[in-house]
């Protein structure tokens, strides 16, 4: 060998070692902000479920212009595939909420996420408009089960103090899986929008293999999987006073008699819990205000990328890389607001996780009106990135909120009510927005515009009943704290 080719095998060894070695390097520190391997392993693969459904949903939306030439479709066709999907995952939401305190949820996800992949495949090959609907409605049955089935493990793995900066983690993900679907499947459905199905589908394999060997944690509450614990959950640990119900009992806030449960959560059917669910004053306020804001999420993500493309002139792949760069400001919203949630419930401010919400919520709307006027994608830019960390960062603290005033063996059928009305809003919103950009505005560019101005409507009453929930808070919370069971049970019994 020569002298010369010894020297560019050398090279290309250290190369690759320095690749390596930053790799591992990246690797040790995201393995230690998320508070050790344990943690790290269970808020990864979390995130990527929730990535996997955005990613897919948002693909609709980023193929929008060719799945119109491909099947002859129009707006209103468009919106009413996300509507399907979302209307029969609101529907399926709720059997799946009764199986998530009941069943082994890290095996039922994984072969609900085998299912997923499938259900891709199925609507990569469809030759028409009615069934590639068919099939987008079979998925929108299967994914309904990531939200019932992620709430209650988040709450039993993780203690309470840390759920706003672990839900941020993990809605991270569910933003990363929207911009994937915008940017990369986006571009590869300007080749074939057959293909961006197929790409979404092989990933779900191997996620499920990842979901399937996580540790079941032990149900209660208890939120043993501690920063930088190396081990699994312990099983027998009961849960303790979370830091919202110590202020509670501090500020000596009372509970209203008439929502402290009585029975055993975990005998209650369907019926009685949803009955319970729906009494409790803040759960309302913080589901019709996520209604709300995903409601005018889910039209970002059917149409946002045709109307970034018409309000800016540009074409299909910059408006991709647009949308990328916003998505930055949502990515860097969602951590920041569950820090910060936590952080003011720590320091003695019981409404701290309620209150960074409802700012957050009121600053999008605001935020998000100058972006729609203006022409120039510059000048817009930076409006959208500020909006899109407002509208993002709400979402950690209201999910970590929502866990502080329902009893721990209610959270799987507690998430699928509020998955379940959300799920509407969002089924509705596609086709709202294709309709009324089409019908009430003549369509096009124009339409579509005028259209995203009106439907800041439901955005602004998102904020309004966050507001409201600041009084209603502590009582729920001391309720929740007075009905919960003591001792934490094990969820394979």
């Amino acid at each position: 060998m020569s002298t010369d080719a010894r020297r560019q095998r050398t090279g290309r060894r250290g190369f690759g070692g320095i690749v390596r070695a930053g790799a591992r390097q990246v690797g040790s520190h995201v393995v230690a902000a998320l508070g050790g391997s344990a943690r790290a392993r269970v808020i990864i693969v979390l995130a990527c479920v929730l990535g996997l459904s955005s990613a897919d949903a948002t693909t609709v939306g980023a193929s929008a212009t060719q799945l119109r030439a491909s099947l002859g479709i129009n707006n209103t066709d468009i919106g009413l595939l996300v509507a399907v999907t979302s209307l029969v995952g609101a529907l399926a939401s709720l059997p799946f909420g009764v199986l998530a305190d009941r069943v082994r949820r890290t095996l039922t996800l994984a072969a609900v996420i085998v299912t997923w992949g499938a259900a891709m495949v199925w609507s990569a090959t469809a030759d028409t408009f009615d069934t590639l609907l068919l099939s987008r409605a079979f998925l929108g049955a299967v994914t309904a089960a990531a939200g019932p089935l992620i709430a209650s493990l988040v709450g039993d793995y993780f203690p309470a103090r840390d759920r706003g900066r672990v839900w941020g983690f993990i809605l991270a993900g569910e933003l990363l899986g929207a911009g994937f679907g915008f940017a990369v499947t986006g571009d590869i459905a300007a080749l074939s929008w057959r293909a961006a199905f197929v790409v979404l589908a092989i990933p779900a394999l191997i996620l499920a293999w990842a979901v399937f060997r996580l540790p079941e944690p032990a149900r209660g509450g208890s939120g043993t999987l501690l920063p930088r614990a190396s081990e699994a959950p312990e099983r027998e640990e009961p849960a303790q006073p979370t830091d919202a119900q110590r202020l509670v009992r501090e500020h000596g806030i009372s509970a209203d008699p008439r929502l402290v449960l009585r029975r055993d959560p975990s005998r209650m059917g369907l019926v009685a819990a949803t009955r319970h669910v729906l009494r409790v004053p803040t759960n309302l306020y913080l589901i019709a205000s996520s209604a709300c804001g995903y409601y005018f999420l889910a039209g970002i993500q059917t149409f946002g990328v045709e109307f970034v493309k018409g309000q800016y002139a540009i074409g299909q792949v910059l408006a991709n890389v647009m949308l990328l760069i916003v998505g930055v400001g949502a990515v860097t919203g969602v951590l920041a607001g569950g820090v910060l949630g936590d952080i003011l419930l720590r320091r003695g401010y019981l409404n701290g996780r309620i209150l960074i919400s409802a700012v957050s919520a009121t600053a999008a709307v605001i935020l998000f009106f100058p972006p729609l006027f203006t022409a120039a994608m510059g000048s817009a830019l930076p409006y959208l990135l500020a909006a899109a960390f407002a509208l993002s960062a709400q979402n950690p603290p209201l999910d970590a909120a929502r866990l502080d005033i329902m009893p721990a063996l209610l959270w799987g059928r507690a998430e699928a009510v509020r998955t379940f009305l959300r799920a509407l809003a969002e089924a509705l919103a596609p086709l709202l927005f294709g309709v009324v950009s089409d019908y009430v505005f003549g369509g096009g560019h124009t339409g579509l515009q005028r259209t995203f101005v009106v439907m800041l409507i439901p955005l602004a009453a998102s904020a309004y009943l966050l507001f409201k929930a600041l009084r209603t808070y502590p009582a729920d919370v001391a309720a929740a704290a007075a009905s919960a069971p003591r001792p934490a049970v094990d969820a394979t019994s």
